[in-house]
C-alpha cells in the first residue's frame, strides 16, 4: 500500500445522507459507492445536509460523515468544505439543484444524476419557482459541469441529459446494485395484498395506488394496501384516502427499518410504483427479490429498464391501465407467478460490486483527463492507484472505452407486449454494460462509450476509439 498524506481522497457532497428522513434509494446507491471505495483503501467522506437522527459528525464502513446545514443552506456549506478541505476528487449528487463544485476547486468533480426533474420541479415549486429550479438543472448545470464526467443510473436518464447538452463522451451509466434479500419470517398472503414504498411526497403520486385499492375493493373485498415510508405529504394522503373510503383497507406503515420493509414485500402480491420519475427504482429490484413483480409508469422514465415490460412486471400509460394491469395480475395467479420468478432472476443481475467497479472507472477517468489539464496533483494520483486496483479486481480497464449501439427502448409499436425472448434478449443488451455518445436530437440510436456492465463487468474496444 502506497503512502500519503491524510488530506481526503474522494468527497461526496450531497442533499441528504441514507439516514435522512426523507433519504431514499438514490441515497443509497451513494453510501454504497462511498463504503466500496473506502474498503478500496480510499479516504472517503461525504458532506451532506444535517438532520436530527444522526450526529453531526460520524463514521459509517470507514466513510467520515459531516452534516451541516439545512435543505438549501447546504449548499454553500459544502463549497467551503470542498475550498477548505481541498479533496482530490469531488463527486457532486446532483438531485436537481447542482453544488457547482467545479466553481470552487481545479481537482476532478464527476457528476452524478439519478434523474431529470423536468417534471417535479412545478409540482413541488409551482409555475414560477418550477420554471426557475428547470432553468438552473437544464441551462445552468450543463455548462458548470460541462468539462466534468457524469455518471447516471439509467439509460433513460443519459438520453435526457443527451438531450440538455451533455457531452455523450464524457456520460457513463452504472447502475443500481441489489443487496441480497435477507432472510424473512413473512409468508406471502393469503389475501390480495399490495404495497407501494417510498417517501411521501407528491411526485411519487402514492395517490394512485389508493385509486387502484378503491377501483377494485368491490370485486377483491379482501384487498389490502401497506403504504410503507413517510414524507411531508403523508397527512394529504390520509384524506385522499378518507375521501375515496379506503382507510379500512390502508395501512400506512410509517417508516420502518430494513428487515420491517422486506417483510412487508415479501407479503405482497403486487408492487405498484406510480411516480412521476425515477432514475432507476431500487425498489423495483428490491420487490423483484422477493418474487414480487411491479406495475409502473412507462414515463417513469428508469422503469423502462428495472421493469422488463410483459416479464418481471407491466408497464402502463395512464391510471385506468394500472388499475386494469393489476386486476390481471391478482386474477391469474400463474402469470402472476410467473412475473415474480422472472423479477426474482433480473434482480439477481445486478450486484453492488459491480456498480461500485463501475464508477470506480469513471473516477479513474476523471484523474485521468485532469492530469492532461494540470489539475492532476499527487493526492488524486494516489487516487487512481487505488481506484485502478478496485477496477482491475473485476476486470475493468477505465483506460479502455466501451462500443455498442442501442436502440432506443421506445422505438418501435409501443401497443406490442414484449415476448419472453425478445425480454432476454434486451436484458442481455440492457447489462451489456454501456455509456452513451452520439446525437439523441437526431435518432433514435444512441451510441455506447462506456458501460458497467452489472453482471459480468467487462469493457471492450469501443467502434469508435
Amino acid at each position: 500500500m502506497h503512502t500519503r498524506s491524510t488530506s481526503i481522497d474522494v468527497l461526496f457532497v450531497n442533499w441528504r445522507d441514507v439516514t435522512h428522513p426523507e433519504g431514499g434509494g438514490s441515497e443509497r446507491y451513494v453510501h454504497r459507492v462511498a463504503e466500496g471505495l473506502a474498503a478500496a483503501g480510499l479516504r472517503v467522506a461525504m458532506f451532506c445536509a444535517a438532520h436530527d437522527r444522526s450526529p453531526a459528525d460520524e463514521i459509517r464502513n470507514d466513510v467520515e460523515i459531516l452534516r451541516r446545514g439545512g435543505r438549501l443552506s447546504v449548499y454553500p456549506r459544502a463549497l467551503l468544505h470542498v475550498l477548505r478541505t481541498r479533496p482530490g476528487l469531488v463527486v457532486d449528487v446532483q438531485n436537481g439543484l447542482p453544488f457547482a463544485s467545479t466553481l470552487v476547486t481545479r481537482r476532478p468533480v464527476v457528476n452524478l444524476v439519478h434523474h431529470v426533474h423536468r417534471e417535479q420541479w412545478p409540482i413541488v415549486f409551482g409555475r414560477i419557482g418550477g420554471a426557475l429550479g428547470w432553468w438552473i438543472e437544464s441551462v445552468l448545470a450543463p455548462r458548470l459541469y460541462r468539462r466534468s464526467r457524469y455518471v447516471t443510473v439509467s439509460r433513460a436518464t443519459a438520453a435526457e441529459l443527451v438531450g440538455l447538452g451533455v457531452d455523450g463522451d464524457r456520460l457513463a451509466v452504472v447502475p443500481n446494485g441489489v443487496e441480497p434479500a435477507p432472510e424473512v419470517t413473512a409468508e406471502r398472503s393469503a389475501e390480495p395484498r399490495l404495497v407501494v414504498l417510498g417517501r411521501l411526497v407528491p411526485h411519487k403520486r402514492v395517490e394512485h395506488a389508493l385509486e387502484v385499492v378503491a377501483a377494485l375493493r368491490d370485486r377483491w373485498p379482501t384487498l389490502r394496501l401497506s403504504v410503507v415510508g413517510e414524507g411531508w405529504w403523508e397527512s394529504e394522503l390520509r384524506e385522499h384516502a378518507a375521501r375515496l373510503g379506503v382507510t379500512d383497507i390502508v395501512d400506512f406503515t410509517g417508516h420502518v427499518d430494513e428487515q420491517a420493509k422486506h417483510e412487508e414485500l415479501a407479503r405482497a402480491w403486487v408492487h405498484l410504483c406510480p411516480s412521476v420519475k425515477e432514475g432507476w427504482g431500487l425498489v423495483v429490484t428490491e420487490a423483484g427479490s422477493h418474487h414480487v413483480p411491479t406495475v409502473g409508469y412507462r414515463s417513469a422514465g428508469g422503469l423502462r429498464e428495472s421493469v422488463l415490460d410483459g416479464t418481471t412486471g407491466v408497464l402502463v400509460d395512464e391510471l385506468e391501465e394500472m388499475v386494469a394491469a393489476v386486476e390481471e395480475l391478482l386474477v391469474d395467479d400463474n402469470r402472476r407467478l410467473a412475473m415474480g420468478e422472472a423479477a426474482a432472476g433480473h434482480a439477481s443481475r445486478f450486484t453492488w460490486p459491480a456498480s461500485i467497479a463501475g464508477f470506480a472507472a469513471v473516477l479513474a477517468s476523471a484523474v485521468r483527463d485532469a492530469v492532461p489539464a494540470g489539475a492532476g496533483s499527487a493526492g488524486a494520483l494516489a487516487v487512481l492507484e487505488d481506484v485502478d486496483r478496485l477496477v482491475g479486481g473485476v476486470g475493468l480497464d477505465p483506460a479502455v472505452g466501451v462500443g455498442s449501439s442501442l436502440h432506443a427502448q421506445d422505438g418501435g409499436d409501443p401497443e406490442r407486449r414484449p415476448t419472453a425472448e425478445s425480454d432476454e434478449n434486451s436484458d442481455e443488451r440492457l447489462h451489456s454494460g454501456t455509456l452513451f455518445l452520439g446525437e439523441w436530437r437526431r435518432s433514435v440510436t444512441v451510441e455506447g462509450n462506456v458501460v458497467a456492465d452489472n453482471t459480468a463487468p467487462t469493457i471492450v474496444p469501443s467502434a469508435h476509439a
